[in-house]
């Protein structure tokens, strides 16, 4: 009897954040790509903590919502999330409410197939939705783009 060998990525994720002067820190992945952030919104070197944050969250539900979509045979041309969140007043000022907005462009697209997508990637893919969803309410909604 043959078994099968389950390949599953390492669990363990890394980064490294280094200062590099005021409120401006440099960040690194594991996977070696950086990014610069800046919690001073007047100097403008890059986008704070919070927006990275909201960055990830619609990078990983728009990765989820291409992925599904192919492997659904539709046609995409181009897909964007645009993301509107409100945080507490208080600190710490967390997230309280989230939304994403889907845009998608392609050659006939099934807009059933994109709701499920959409779906698919808030309740069961999306590692980052679900995760701040414990903390903030967070709604989707989509649109096909002509």
């Amino acid at each position: 009897m043959k078994h099968a060998i389950l390949k599953t990525r390492n669990p363990i994720m890394e980064a490294r954040v280094k200062w590099l002067e005021n409120l401006t820190f440099t960040g690194t992945s594991g996977s070696g790509h950086g990014v610069v952030m800046d919690g001073n919104r007047d100097t403008g070197f890059g986008p704070s903590p919070m927006e990275m944050l909201l960055l990830g969250l619609a990078g990983c539900s728009s990765i989820d919502v291409v992925h599904i979509l192919q492997k659904g045979r539709e046609k995409i041309i181009d897909v964007q999330a645009d993301v509107k969140a409100e945080r507490a007043e208080t600190d710490p000022k967390v997230f309280t409410k989230i939304h994403l907005h889907f845009k998608a462009k392609g050659e006939n697209l099934n807009e059933a197939k994109l709701a499920r997508a959409v779906e698919l990637s808030a309740e069961k893919y999306c590692s980052a939705s679900i995760m701040l969803s414990k903390a903030a309410e967070i709604t989707h909604s989509w649109e096909i783009m002509e």
